[in-house]
């Protein structure tokens, strides 16, 4: 972990022109990589966990997961601005879908085998086993479940353990010495979570913003990485410490090495960074980085805090942590995963209340502006919308070959009578539950005609408004027994 900790180091000791050409070589390697071996043209994260653990049927597969390390490997390494943690729990739930498809598990297994592939990988990247499982109930299955919680443990004790034999028994980051110095710094800790939810939604909007206008470039896919590695190499030779995962810098802030001047200069370079990483289709993760811009937003603010008031201010040190906790919890949306990731790096509790006022601050003000994490914001963008609750979810995801009747196959075919002057009413096989039922109420009609969707004027089958209730009365009550049986 010592030589993943001195990209910085290292990059001071390289001449300009190395520093600009080196994330310019990856990003070529990257765009040959995803262009011709990813059917999705990108590298895996988090998101992809998400929907495949909601999504009935729907696999993390382990050889596009494999691809896809490799490919975020070769980001890293080049100088991509991105974190290692998100495609670490992709790859991590890829074998947990090998392991459930091989052994021909049962279905419910699924998701609890995703989840445990996602705790054992934060667990072993942060060197924090409790985090690991939080964020595997949090994010990845989002509830408790009491059914899922052994093997999840099982799996983040495992995934600590192979990594305390190779690494040893050293965190992510070396936390240095702190202290509060007095009560009376509460408010000062609220302002902190103030500042941190305006850093997290300014982050946000600057990931989203930037690829959507890259969305509209139209250039070969194997160029996209090309040109985002020569722009992050040109913001490295004047900030070499935005290449990589950005864990020297993190550790920088948190000892206090850091001037006020660079701490915010970083904040913008880092954001830019990371944008142009994602947009870019390199490969990485956000945890990383959301980690880094709170540290160095925390440390910036201890530095003019303790400008302002010496004697009640409290080490830079401290504010970088709690700092930390509070942007990665506003825009991962995991205030009590990340929170313990602090608390086990800082390997005690004294920081409980601090913590938790800053984190439950910038996470409020998140939600109230956003209305979701960003891992709910990339998700919406393919079309899936969690956040509007489950009977929103099963009436977007479910189609209406899901609960259609088929006609038999040696049936003659039979075609959409079509009138100009009333326009016919039918359903598509890929429409969804919730287009059905709305066009079986604006209809009137109980039984509607499907036809195929790509040739509108064959009927393959019909589809009932009874049998549509029925099947999203069954979706439901399948949805509430995963989250309270599980």
């Amino acid at each position: 972990m010592t030589e993943v900790k001195n990209v910085v180091t290292a990059a001071l000791d390289r001449p300009w022109y190395v520093i600009l050409i080196a994330p310019v070589i990856g990003g070529a390697i990257v765009g040959w990589i995803i262009t011709n071996f990813l059917p999705l043209r990108r590298t895996g994260g988090i998101p992809d966990v998400m929907e495949a653990r909601a999504i009935d049927g729907r696999d993390v597969e382990i050889k596009s997961a494999l691809i896809s390390a490799g490919a975020t490997a070769v980001s890293l390494g080049a100088g991509a601005s991105a974190g290692r943690e998100g495609p670490m729990v992709h790859l991590g739930a890829a074998i947990a879908t090998y392991i459930t498809n091989w052994l021909n598990l049962p279905h419910w297994s699924k998701s609890t085998l995703l989840a445990s592939g996602a705790a054992a990988a934060v667990s072993a990247s942060f060197n924090a086993p409790i985090a690991g499982v939080l964020f595997a109930h949090e994010i990845i299955l989002g509830h408790y479940s009491r059914r899922s919680f052994v093997p999840i443990v099982i799996a983040a004790v495992g995934g600590t353990i192979f990594s305390r034999l190779w690494f040893g028994d050293i965190a992510a980051f070396v936390i240095p010495d702190y202290q509060i110095t007095s009560y009376w710094e509460f408010p000062a800790f609220a302002i902190l979570g103030l500042i941190c939810a305006l850093v997290s939604v300014i982050f946000q909007f600057a990931l989203v913003g930037t690829d959507y206008v890259a969305r509209g470039i139209e250039i070969p896919l194997f160029w996209r990485p090309v040109i985002g590695g020569f722009l992050i190499g040109a913001i490295a030779i004047f900030f070499p410490e935005v290449l990589g995962v950005g864990y020297e810098a993190t550790d920088m802030a948190l000892k206090n090495q850091l001037g006020l001047q660079l701490l915010l200069a970083l904040l913008v370079a880092k954001t830019a960074a990371i944008s142009i990483t994602v947009a870019s289709r390199f490969g990485g993760g956000v945890f990383a980085p959301a980690l880094y811009l709170g540290a160095m937003t925390g440390a910036a603010y201890g530095l003019m805090a303790s400008n302002v008031f010496p004697e009640l201010a409290s080490s830079q040190g401290l504010y970088a942590i709690l700092g930390m906790g509070a942007v990665a919890a506003a825009v991962l949306g995991a205030p009590f995963s990340t929170t313990m990731i602090v608390f086990e790096l800082t390997g005690g509790y004294t920081l409980t209340i601090a913590l938790l006022l800053a984190v439950s601050i910038a996470t409020g003000i998140n939600q109230a502006i956003h209305g979701h994490s960003l891992f709910e914001w990339q998700l919406e963008m393919r079309g899936l919308f969690f956040k509007d609750g489950p009977h929103k979810y099963v009436m977007r995801s479910n189609k209406v070959k899901d609960f259609m009747t088929l006609l038999e196959q040696d049936a003659e075919p039979i075609y959409l009578e079509k009138n100009e002057e009333i326009e016919p009413v039918f359903l598509q096989e890929t429409d969804s539950l919730e287009a059905a039922l709305r066009m079986f109420d604006d209809s009137g009609l109980p039984d509607l005609p499907v036809v195929d969707s790509k040739r509108d004027n064959i009927i393959i089958g019909h589809a009932t408004q009874i049998k549509a209730l029925s099947h999203f009365n069954m979706a439901l009550v399948a949805a509430s027994e995963e989250e309270h049986r599980g």
